[in-house]
């Protein structure tokens, strides 16, 4: 059994990460129930329903949490407002990602979720290096982890966007401690 990392409550000036619950099934649903939001990433189909935010908070709970984590991202003053996290994917190092309801894009909420989580996981998994990419077509992204110090490593990879049902050019970046 893996020691317990995720911690309970991540807070910077703006905002509360927390690990999902059962309990958000229902409000996250109708925010990341929005092509705008879905096309931008990988795993979020549209439309998304309340079945699969039920899918996704079961699949959180039985990630191994010494080397990943999902954080739902609510304001201080408690509204839902996206989801950052965390992951193990193709390659050494953990790759983040994250999806901020359309609502609030352009108010930096995404670079401080980001960041947030970008330092939990050098203290939580001790890593050097964390991955994320973003898709060509999504610059606002490129924006938000260059802010987070992130840097272009040159490649270009396909990846599929469910909610587009086809790959998409993917900009990958690194970013290392």
């Amino acid at each position: 059994m893996c020691s317990r990392r995720v911690e309970p409550r991540i807070e910077t000036e703006r905002l509360v990460l927390r690990p999902p619950t059962p309990q958000d099934a229902t409000r996250i649903a109708p925010i990341i129930n929005d092509a705008e939001i879905a096309r931008m990433t990988t795993r979020i189909p549209h439309p998304y329903g309340v079945a699969d935010a039920e899918a996704f908070m079961a699949r959180q709970a039985t990630l191994d949490d010494a080397r990943e984590g999902t954080f739902q991202v609510e304001t201080r003053e408690g509204e839902l407002i996206g989801a950052v996290g965390a992951h193990l994917n193709e390659g050494a190092f953990p790759e983040i990602g994250y999806w901020i309801a359309r609502a609030h894009w352009g108010k930096g909420y995404a670079t401080e979720a980001a960041t947030a989580i970008r330092d939990w996981a050098v203290r939580a998994f001790g890593v050097r290096a964390l991955i994320a990419g973003h898709f060509a077509y999504n610059a606002a992204s490129g924006r938000v982890l260059i802010k987070c110090g992130f840097l272009y490593t040159g490649e270009v990879r396909q990846r599929l966007s469910l909610a587009r049902g086809e790959e998409a050019a993917t900009r990958m970046m690194i970013w290392l401690a």
